[in-house]
């Protein structure tokens, strides 16, 4: 039976799944329900330090992309961090770790890029018996015009140097929250390595405007006639995020440092792929506010029937296997050839293959009057366009060239050995001494 037990930075957890920094987690009655419902952890949203709250708008807060069936891809939103005193969050935090101390229980932190606010929201934060810190870096609206938020996420200074600051005035295990709003998610992450990070979250949500009102002229959602950007979430920015966690588990500096994965977790598979990259829990936000604390039953249920599946007695056993397997474009094998296949069984007719193909590919589906669709394996590029336009799952298939056969398109024999463009002649910039040339 596999043991989902998850022990992160040293906190120990039932599960690997955890609530997110967000509404979800926004007071103790909804944590205390999280817990109930099977959560392993949450962390707690965004504390700001002492003194009046934050104002929050008292309008629609979020936005939705939709797919066909109206099924929710993904979510916008423009809340800002927790608009209740500081005082009351800090005394529920207390009372829910007290009564779920096997739970684990992080603090998401923001307050000005100044020393002394750091230092004492830490000592407050310290007395609650919470396991950790989570720092807000990522919060794209609002928060970031104040000079929080994404604005120090941004700067890898910033994030090296308030980073040190937690580090130096809290003994709590410290992790950086990254925002995706940058061009290299290396320089942010390597920054927090630099200032101390016990680990880094990611990714925060996406700065974004999902529609505009067409009669109101205005983006939604909107307030009194005015919208603005948020943060986009949900199972749309996944891709995104995983492409990031990865990054992060095969960069040479930065690949020992814990990742907890964020970004459209939805079910148990969503999350044993951030896991298989190299993430060793993840958060989840938008799948809670869509169906409830209870989806995560179906994630601890699914996780662990798939691990017993593949003989997995604890989730270590598989966090990282898929991180040696993320390369660069230039490192792929040229010399591997697949072409697509057709099971006539399966085929329904529609006919979405062959306008997909015939239209924006490479012509690749003949269709007969009968409406049978084949393959022409002498244009067939394997693009895979075909298999993902499909309604039928596993339909159309992709079959693999073994060494010896002939690739029709290219008339090219498939050979033993690999050859990647930093072998290929037609690479200006690769050396002549190492090219491989293949009749064709």
């Amino acid at each position: 039976m596999a043991d989902l037990h998850s022990t992160f930075l040293g906190i120990d957890s039932p599960n690997p799944f955890w609530l997110a920094s967000a509404p979800p987690t926004d007071k103790e009655y909804n944590v205390r329900r999280a817990f109930e419902a099977g959560w392993g952890g949450v962390v707690w949203k965004t504390l700001g330090e002492a003194g009046p709250p934050v104002v929050n708008v008292n309008g629609p807060r979020y936005g939705a992309i939709f797919g066909a069936d109206r099924r929710l891809l993904g979510l916008n939103n423009i809340e800002l961090i927790t608009d209740r005193p500081l005082e009351v969050n800090l005394e529920e935090i207390t009372r829910v770790k007290r009564d779920y101390p096997d739970h684990a229980v992080i603090v998401s932190l923001m307050v000005p890029c100044e020393e002394e606010p750091w230092r004492k929201i830490l000592n407050e934060v310290e007395l609650t018996g919470a396991d950790g810190v989570e720092l807000n870096f990522g919060c794209p609206h609002g928060m970031a015009e104040r000079g929080m938020g994404a604005a120090v996420g941004q700067v890898p200074e910033y994030i090296e140097m308030v980073t040190g600051w937690v580090k130096k005035h809290s003994n709590l295990p410290c992790i950086v929250k990254l925002t995706p709003n940058i061009s290299n998610i290396l320089m942010p992450a390597e920054a927090a390595l630099r200032g101390g990070a016990d680990a880094v979250s990611l990714i925060n949500t996406i700065n974004s405007i999902t529609s505009v009102n067409l009669d109101a002229m205005s983006p939604e959602p909107m307030i009194d006639g005015m919208g603005t950007h948020g943060g986009y979430c949900g199972p749309a920015v996944k891709p995104i995020a995983m492409n990031m966690v990865a990054e992060i588990a095969r960069n040479k500096a930065t690949s020992g440092l814990p990742i907890s994965a964020i970004g459209g977790v939805t079910t148990w598979r969503d999350a044993a792929e951030f896991m298989a990259l190299g993430a060793a829990n993840v958060q989840v936000c938008t799948a809670a506010m869509t169906y409830g604390f209870k989806v995560v039953q179906e994630m601890i249920s699914g996780l662990s029937q798939w691990m017993d599946e593949k003989g997995h007695t604890s989730t270590a056993d598989f966090v990282g296997l898929a991180t040696p397997n993320v390369t660069d474009w230039q490192h792929l094998n040229l010399d591997h050839v697949t072409k697509a296949v057709i099971n006539q069984d399966d085929c329904i007719k529609c006919g979405r293959c062959f306008a997909a193909c015939e239209d924006t590919s490479h012509q690749a589906i003949e269709m007969s009057d009968d409406r049978t669709f084949t393959v022409k394996e002498d244009e067939c590029v394997a693009c895979n366009l075909c298999v993902n336009v499909c309604p039928v799952e596993s339909c159309i298939t992709m079959r693999t060239l073994e060494p010896g056969e002939v690739d029709e398109r290219t008339g090219m024999i498939i050979p033993e050995t690999k050859r990647t463009w930093l072998q290929h002649p037609n690479n200006p910039s690769a050396d002549p001494n190492m090219c491989i040339v293949r009749g064709q």
